[in-house]
């Protein structure tokens, strides 16, 4: 009875430690990839830029940006991969480095942000997608089917014991652009609402210049520290992300 009893003690000890080594490795291990497909930069302590390739007829083959806020074992990921192959190859490998992908957020509605969400429906990860973006894709009939969890303005979703607010500060790249905040990093996905430093204006095909700048400008009022900007398209940085969009669009076109 006491062999017994010691057994299953050790086996339950056993079992916590596993766990918590898994989680203390997903958090830990700086999970950076390199392959043609797809690339992962770590840039701050759970956050993490995810890179793929969406090949254009108007601008060639763009690389396009996505963020990845992993916390205790569990992953929040902001922008599908420009595709369906890079999509799974994120997915395969964030789970093959014990992380739970816990939901994916599309910020707004062109293929470089939702090009790969069929890999994210097969995997059974919920699809957290604001209602303005819904009703434009609900003109695309490759989506019914699809169960995405909505939201207007707003939305606060939990990784571990912290926050990632989803916002919606105005129209920019598009009328439907939403961006991540993560308080303990001070971290922004931006998408494409934010661009990079000496970035041209872009596609301008479904933006409302005349907006821009002042979206942004209320992305930096309510987030004057942020550390660390991911732009939809090019090289991280911080507020001079901002303040450089700012500018580029004062005035319109």
């Amino acid at each position: 009875m006491v062999n017994q009893k010691f057994s299953f003690l050790f086996m339950l000890l056993l079992t916590i430690l596993i766990s918590s080594s898994i989680q203390s490795f997903a958090n830990s291990n700086n999970l950076g990839l390199e392959t043609d497909e797809l690339r992962i930069i770590k840039l701050g302590d759970h956050t993490y830029q995810h890179i793929s390739y969406l090949q254009t007829e108007s601008w060639g083959k763009v690389p396009c940006n996505g963020m990845i806020v992993i916390d205790n074992g569990e992953a929040l990921i902001f922008d599908t991969p420009a595709d369906n192959k890079s999509s799974r190859l994120l997915i395969e490998h964030l789970i093959n480095n014990g992380v739970k992908i816990i939901g994916i957020v599309p910020t707004h509605f062109h293929e470089d942000c939702v090009g790969g969400l069929n890999e994210f429906k097969k995997a059974e990860i919920p699809i957290y997608i604001s209602n303005r973006t819904l009703a434009i894709l609900e003109k695309d009939n490759q989506y019914i089917g699809y169960e995405f969890l909505t939201f207007d303005n707003e939305l606060t979703l939990n990784i571990a014991d912290n926050a990632v607010k989803l916002e919606y500060h105005g129209a920019g790249h598009t009328i439907d652009n939403v961006i991540a905040y993560f308080e303990k990093d001070e971290s922004i996905f931006g998408g494409c609402l934010v661009k990079e430093l000496n970035a041209s204006k872009g596609n301008l095909a479904d933006a409302d210049v005349s907006e821009w700048s002042k979206t942004v400008t209320n992305v930096k009022a309510n987030h004057p520290n942020a550390k660390v900007i991911i732009p939809g398209h090019g090289k991280a940085g911080g507020i001079e992300l901002l303040d450089y969009t700012i500018e580029l669009f004062e005035g319109g076109e």
